[in-house]
């Protein structure tokens, strides 16, 4: 046994970090992940009507790219600055009903959107809207791992599917109810915030029910940490570095895919929406399979696929023609999508006890840099064209080369390697 022990350092370099694994209270909660996954789909919904707005207030406010992409800073950075706070708030303090207050934030600003006569006051809306997603994201996304039973891949993938779901049912709405009428109908989806508002007062209910036993298992986790701060640092900044490149691409896409479709195949704004539609339905099919797949080969192998895979097809999309475009944004889409959840599990694998803080970093990360992304396209495409901004992003995936330098996990639990030492 001693020999096992003095020979386990020099194994160590090359075996995978094993994570202590802490026992799940019950099976996964499963109407508690459903009813997560729904009210994140009616939280995207409503937050995807800004960018499917887009071509509306450019003309209704005779705005330019420029001042399109500030919106988006305005949301997205609102949203990214505020999520590591209320994540690490929440850490140390429960808040089991800041879920359906958050979401009375994103009915203020869609009513105030739907009544805006200005761009400062568009710019308001926007950030009311963030704010919304501030609180929402983060906490949903622990009371998500709460009612995992184990299975993290998986309940974020569900979680994060109802997102990706509600972003691709936003623009088909913008184009069947707002766009036929006018800014005005936005306030009709003020009722999907009210239910949403309903189904998170009950999942905060069974959350308040429940925090004490989470905050013990928590706690446990967090006595025992993984890595050197150290080497848990330079992960996450890698990890970073991954979620800049699906972001700031996928910035490329959801806020400019429909006007690079009109300018590029003069294609009518109503037909581009249903493109964009058609992305974002791939994104929710890809987040879906994500978070399965890496429960069963590991989040490395996800962000390998999911990251560097991509390279080719978004190479080829500037050059493409258009049935080609629709073919290459939907693998594009079903591919980088899966890489959110890995990113998300394998960081709260690094920094166990402190669910709310990684998802508010990487949830608010995401936020932040596809508002940047949006800004700053907006801007080289005001100077060059939408058709250099796909030339130029194309390149974003080559990133994915950082994983090699992520250390290799396997949070299959300490008993296996116990076994393996003797």
């Amino acid at each position: 046994m001693q020999n096992a022990v003095t020979e386990a350092p020099a194994a160590a370099a090359s075996a995978p970090i094993v994570i202590p694994s802490t026992p799940a209270a019950s099976a996964a909660a499963l109407p508690v992940l459903v009813a997560l996954s729904f009210s994140h789909m009616l939280n995207d919904m409503m937050q995807s009507l800004i960018p499917s707005l887009y071509p509306l207030l450019k003309d209704e406010f005779d705005l330019t790219f420029t001042d399109i992409g500030l919106i988006a800073l305005a949301f997205q950075m609102t949203a990214s600055m505020l999520q590591p706070l209320v994540g690490f708030v929440t850490d140390r303090r429960a808040m089991p009903y800041s879920l359906p207050i958050g979401m009375g934030f994103t009915l203020a600003g869609l009513l105030l959107l739907s009544t805006a006569h200005s761009f400062s006051v568009v710019v308001v809306s926007a950030m009311l809207v963030g704010v919304g997603s501030a609180v929402f994201h983060p906490e949903s996304s622990r009371v998500a791992r709460m009612a995992s039973g184990g299975r993290y891949g998986f309940a974020q993938s569900l979680f994060q599917v109802g997102g990706n779901t509600g972003g691709a049912i936003g623009p088909l709405l913008a184009v069947l109810v707002v766009l036929p009428r006018g800014q005005w109908a936005i306030a009709w989806f003020s009722l999907a915030a009210l239910l949403a508002m309903v189904v998170l007062g009950a999942v905060s209910r069974w959350y308040a029910a429940n925090a004490k036993a989470a905050r013990a298992r928590a706690a446990a986790a967090k006595s025992a940490p993984v890595l050197p701060r150290g080497r848990v640092a330079f992960a996450i900044a890698i990890l970073l570095a991954l979620m800049f490149s699906k972001s700031v691409y996928g910035a490329s896409l959801g806020s400019y895919y429909t006007f690079y479709l009109m300018d590029r195949f003069a294609m009518p704004v109503s037909d581009a929406q249903i493109l964009l539609f058609i992305y974002l339905a791939a994104n929710a099919v890809g987040t879906l399979l994500g978070g399965p797949i890496a429960d069963r080969l590991g989040t490395r192998a996800v962000m390998w696929v999911s990251i560097l895979g991509v390279l080719p097809f978004t190479l080829l999309l500037p050059y493409a023609n258009l049935p080609f475009t629709i073919v290459l944004t939907i693998v594009i889409g079903l591919v980088m999508s899966s890489a959110f959840s890995a990113i998300v599990v394998y960081a709260q694998e690094l920094m166990p006890g402190q669910v709310g803080l990684v998802a508010g970093i990487f949830f608010g990360f995401a936020f932040g840099l596809g508002g940047l992304g949006a800004a700053g396209m907006g801007r080289l495409a005001d100077a060059t064209s939408i058709e250099f901004v796909y030339e130029i992003s194309a390149y974003l995936p080559l990133i994915g080369l950082l994983i090699a330098l992520l250390p290799r996990i396997d949070h299959r639990g300490v008993q296996p390697a116990v076994k393996r030492a003797r």
